[in-house]
């Protein structure tokens, strides 16, 4: 089986009305179609690689071989573990939790992105903490960090809520112009304070290894 090769396959992350987990290539094929249908409004640029900006069918393919690539190009000092985020059995997006060098700097960082129908529903927000309560909790994470485009008002609100700080910003280009984006940086200690209980992470143990624990 997959499993006894790959055991992060078997990884699930619970928290209330949404799932989190690895999805098999059928449900992998109906993520993409959510990116096809769109994940933001007319004219907003909420990631600095525009794969939102492709036509519907590429938009979806792109999906599809950058988690096929993450899967494939895995090393235990550099890896990006990808979830699809399902509210029952509907999926409704992706989450990514990414390191370099995790064993030493236990420093994370995450990406996300939802189906624009599914926004403003507090789904963002709940998977974020399913995401960082893996981070912490589960690896024993010393802080996240993420960066946004500082026009990016759902994705800094998410950050505010779960306590984020600022943390600088950076400076990139965007289709040939300035884009800032603000560093965010949470602090375990800071995520210590805040109840979660209704997370759950399963599957965990046999996947130690992968992180490099």
């Amino acid at each position: 089986m997959l499993e006894d090769y790959w055991p992060l396959a078997r990884l699930t992350l619970a928290s209330g009305r949404l799932t989190l987990r690895a999805p098999d290539d059928d449900e992998l094929a109906q993520i993409a179609a959510v990116a096809a249908g769109g994940v933001h409004g007319p004219g907003e640029r909420p990631f600095l690689t525009p794969w939102t900006s492709l036509p519907p069918e590429e938009r979806g393919l792109h999906v599809i071989q950058q988690h096929w690539s993450r899967r494939g190009q895995w090393h235990v000092e550099n890896w990006a573990l990808e979830l699809g985020v399902f509210l029952g059995d509907q999926p409704v997006g992706m989450v990514v939790l990414k390191a370099r060098n995790f064993s030493v700097l236990r420093e994370v960082k995450t990406e996300s992105w939802l189906g624009l129908e599914y926004h403003r529903q507090g789904i963002g927000t709940q998977a974020r903490t399913a995401l960082l309560n893996l981070a912490f909790s589960g690896l024993g994470a010393a802080s996240a960090v993420t960066e946004v485009f500082q026009d990016n008002d759902g994705s800094q609100g998410v950050s505010r809520k779960l306590g984020y700080r600022h943390d600088g910003t950076s400076r990139d280009i965007l289709a040939g112009e300035v884009v800032i984006s603000d560093r965010l940086r949470l602090d375990c200690a800071d995520w210590a304070w805040i109840k979660h209980t209704d997370n759950v992470v399963t599957g965990l143990s046999a996947s130690l290894p992968f992180f490099g624990l």
